[in-house]
């Protein structure tokens, strides 16, 4: 039989209890060390990594009380918190064991033990660690990963009047635990703002959940968003977490919310309502204490009075209500966004450093942008990709001569409106190629559909 790959120190002032762990653990355990004298395990776990340690709870100068094991449980915790410890203890010190298991330790050990149970309860309990280490290591990953994640956000790039209003709002509204709703055209960069918040919040070292709705069908909805438990339907393999439990403790974003037919907001509100999920499959209410953060940008006041949008759903996600300013409110932001884009792009493309002339800026603040940020950072990088020199010239951006006044803005009609427009206007530029046309909005395929279905082409 193969032996267990683990460190093993067993510390008790008996020879032959050490003698007798010895001789047995060393035909089961890869590596066994003993020792008489609990005064060296600071030494010890200084200059060794034990996976388990088996610890006396009595020794020669306190053979009864046990406040010796606990002062060296508590000095074996201090120097590694994340230490598997076994208790060693007699049949009439039960009492302290458990008190042990309260302090710390991870399990104990009657003696004198057999064999079978000494081999069983070290097994159960490298299981124990072995899962701990794991889940240390998945938190840490993860925090990596939600700092990559954040790291293409954590920039607000604009010292306009108009953001600086916004800026004000956010560091007034992250302290709190309100629910957000961010109000503004497709490309202001709502998602920014969002993950803005919750950087400043007090869950900033939690999970940030972003879910685009609109990329979402109706048959999925409860599936991805308050998960499923194993058999609840054909492809259900396993139990799963929603994004809502996934999100637990941290804050989740839901874009697009406008884009939910009324009996999926009723379902929302629900859950924002009790704070609960319930997955598919079961009947059990699982609790969840998630900051929400919710973007459209539709007409949700309209829709409100059209019957299309639940006044309550609306009352619930707009605590605090902002509203993102488009690109072409914030001209004075042009630049220092258009800079940061080419520098970023300069980099993924190992290009030497590029720079807009005066004339190419100007031209830049004069166009529209309908499709705001997201529309100049495309443009700056097709600028990057197809310009011949280090000076970006106007003719290096795919723009309109002049400033596009004749199209519709939010003065002279609404936000669904705009964005009719504007899809046509890209899927027509792309010939119906519906994957380049979804790729320069920022959208997936799925949400680009829906729009088409929506406005009717």
């Amino acid at each position: 039989m193969d032996k267990i790959k683990a460190r093993i120190l067993i510390v008790d002032d008996d020879n032959d209890v050490l003698l007798a762990a010895r001789l047995f653990l060393r035909q089961h355990i890869e590596t066994v060390y003993t020792e008489k004298n609990p005064a060296n395990i600071p030494d010890l776990l200084r200059n060794e990594n034990y996976d388990l340690i088996l610890l006396d709870m009595n020794f020669t100068r306190d053979a009864t009380s046990g406040q010796e094991g606990f002062y060296w449980l508590n000095k074996i915790l201090e120097i590694d918190p994340a230490a598997a410890v076994i208790l060693i203890t007699g049949y009439g010190d039960i009492e302290l064991a458990v008190q042990g298991i309260k302090e710390g330790a991870t399990n104990f050990l009657l003696k004198p033990w057999e064999n079978k149970k000494l081999l069983a309860t070290i097994s159960a309990t490298l299981e124990v660690r072995k899962s701990k280490v794991e889940l240390q290591d998945l938190k840490g990953r993860q925090k990596l990963l939600i700092a990559d994640q954040d790291a293409a956000y954590n920039q607000i790039i604009g010292s306009s009047p108009a953001m600086m209003k916004v800026l004000a709002t956010v560091s007034k509204v992250a302290r709190t635990d309100a629910n957000v709703l961010l109000l503004g055209e497709n490309g202001t960069g709502k998602e920014v703002i969002a993950r803005a918040i919750h950087r400043a919040s007090a869950r900033a070292g939690e999970v940030f959940i972003s879910v685009d709705l609109g990329a979402i069908t109706e048959s999925l909805f409860e599936s991805e968003l308050f998960g499923y438990k194993k058999g609840a339907f054909t492809d259900a393999r396993e139990d799963r977490a929603g994004r809502f439990e996934a999100a637990n403790k941290g804050t989740i974003f839901l874009d697009e919310i406008g884009n939910l037919s009324p009996s999926l907001q009723s379902k929302l509100l629900t859950v924002l309502q009790n704070r609960t999920v319930v997955r598919l499959g079961t009947n059990k209410e699982t609790p969840i204490d998630v900051r929400v953060v919710c973007a459209t940008n539709m007409p949700l006041y309209q829709m409100v009075s059209e019957g299309k949008f639940r006044q309550d759903l609306l009352y619930r996600i707009n605590t605090v209500e902002l509203n993102i300013p488009p690109l072409r409110e914030r001209t004075e932001d042009i630049e220092a966004l258009a800079e940061h884009f080419i520098e970023m792009y300069c980099k993924r493309y190992k290009m030497p450093r590029k720079r807009l002339n005066a004339s190419t800026l100007k031209r830049l603040q004069m166009h529209n942008w309908p499709g705001n940020i997201r529309e100049l950072q495309h443009a700056v990088e097709r600028a990057i990709i197809m310009s011949e020199g280090n000076i970006l010239e106007p003719h290096d951006f795919f723009l309109s001569e002049k400033r596009e006044t004749a199209e519709p803005t939010l003065s002279t009609t609404n936000l669904e409106e705009t964005e009719k427009i504007l899809v046509r206007k890209v899927i027509e530029k792309h010939g119906g190629n519906i994957s380049r046309a979804a790729r320069e909005l920022g959208l997936t395929r799925a949400s680009l559909y829906r729009r088409m279905e929506k406005y009717g082409f």
